[in-house]
């Protein structure tokens, strides 16, 4: 008996330690975790209230190349298809400490943005490498995953996946 407890008190110490980071790998197919974060400019943002909408969701920071090079195809892309239901947020790893820095360079774009440490729900947990962008469709469901450096983002691959989703929305 005594050879069963300690296994699974080691499992709860390494749940209770990890906190809500220690999750399952989002994944294409499945329904998006949930998240809700207050935006730079103090507006509440909830993932479930996006449906309806397709999110491209960036996560990114400011100490990041690749994450920087990235964030003008966002705000091109956002800009041509907001008007069309597509909700962009950029949610910036950045520490608080950083915050001033995220905010800055969010100056230059039109699209939301983030801090992920101001999340009260985050599903998404700390992403294995940045930037990472995932599409989420209309209904909730997780569409498409981009990892930079492996298969970056791109506006051909934004087109082949938003636009699909985009075209069955009613407006």
């Amino acid at each position: 008996m005594r050879t069963r407890i300690v296994p699974l008190a080691l499992l709860v110490l390494t749940a209770a330690l990890l906190g809500p980071r220690a999750h399952a790998a989002v994944r294409i197919g499945q329904p998006a975790p949930p998240l809700i974060v207050r935006e730079l400019d103090g507006r509440e943002f909830d993932l479930a209230r996006e449906r309806g909408h397709v999110v491209v969701l960036n996560f990114w920071a400011t100490w990041c190349s690749p994450c920087r090079a990235e964030m003008p195809l966002l705000e091109a892309f956002y800009r041509r298809y907001e008007r069309r239901g597509l909700v962009v947020l950029g949610l910036s790893i950045d520490t608080p400490a950083g915050a001033g820095r995220v905010r800055r360079l969010m100056r230059e774009f039109t699209f939301p943005a983030a801090l992920a440490s101001a999340a009260s729900q985050d599903g998404f947990g700390e992403p294995q490498a940045i930037p990472v962008t995932y599409v989420i469709g209309a209904h909730g469901i997780v569409r498409a995953r981009w990892v930079g450096g492996l298969a970056a983002l791109s506006r051909r691959r934004l087109q082949r996946q938003v636009l699909p989703l985009l075209a069955t929305l009613t407006r």
